[in-house]
């Protein structure tokens, strides 16, 4: 083993490797508070089921949960910049790498979550978006104030399922040339035969991180169960809460 694996070698690997790790988090924070948005609004457009907007959402969707991320990438770096340069005459080639990275985890993110946040709006009873209504609400009073709390909790388990695949899935960053965690392994092990070494650390730290996550994402439906619905749902305590809303 000491042939091809050396203590030695690792803790000299430690060091050089640990702070490109702050690139693979920017990616994957950026993504996710992005695409969070993003996901959002996708999903209360699909739910509003608008003609022609919806179709066009329905084709976005089932392109990027069908196509691998690494083509998604591929697309968005070398393909993107060509085509709105040549329709619409607007310049990107001057972009940073990581910035195309950071695009296609939004644009990527935005659909997944898109129907993740879909399904869990439809999961919540139509009786609610009513009740709103009948009391003075807007429809954005009802849903931020009454279904989008609610279709939050629902949401929420498949939403830390998605924060571990997201950070799983920076690692296809280094394929277009940015240097983040595992890039900086791939060019360890080219350049001072680090191969073995490096690529432990890099899976290592990846499955603490992921098991931190993971377990932080168990915590939070645990943590809102225990707490009282803020959400009022019937009778008088919801025409006293859209009376606040409205004052």
């Amino acid at each position: 083993m000491g042939k091809y694996f050396s203590w030695e070698k690792i803790i000299k690997v430690i060091p050089q490797l640990t702070p490109f790790l702050s690139v693979t988090f920017q990616i994957a924070i950026i993504g996710l508070i992005f695409g969070t948005l993003l996901g959002l609004f996708v999903a209360w457009l699909r739910v509003k089921k608008i003609p022609v907007v919806n179709q066009i959402l329905s084709v976005y969707i089932s392109f990027m949960r069908g196509t691998p991320l690494l083509v998604q990438l591929m697309l968005t770096y070398y393909v993107l910049p060509t085509v709105l340069d040549s329709a619409f005459g607007i310049d990107i080639g001057d972009w940073e790498k990581i910035a195309y990275v950071e695009l296609a985890f939004i644009l990527n993110e935005g659909a997944f979550l898109g129907e993740i946040f879909r399904s869990a709006i439809e999961a919540i009873p139509v009786s609610q978006t009513e009740a709103g209504y009948s009391v003075g609400l807007t429809n954005w009073q009802t849903f931020y104030r009454i279904v989008l709390p609610q279709a939050l909790k629902v949401a929420i388990p498949a939403y830390g399922t998605d924060i571990v695949w997201l950070f799983h899935n920076t690692s296809v960053a280094c394929m277009v040339g940015v240097m983040d965690f595992l890039g900086r392994a791939r060019s360890m092990a080219v350049n001072n035969k680090y191969m073995l070494e490096g690529y432990a650390y890099v899976a290592f730290v990846y499955v603490i991180i992921s098991v931190l996550l993971t377990f932080i994402a168990g915590l939070i439906p645990a943590s809102l169960a225990a707490k009282k619905d803020p959400v009022i749902l019937t009778g008088m305590h919801i025409f006293l809460e859209a009376d606040s809303c409205c004052t």
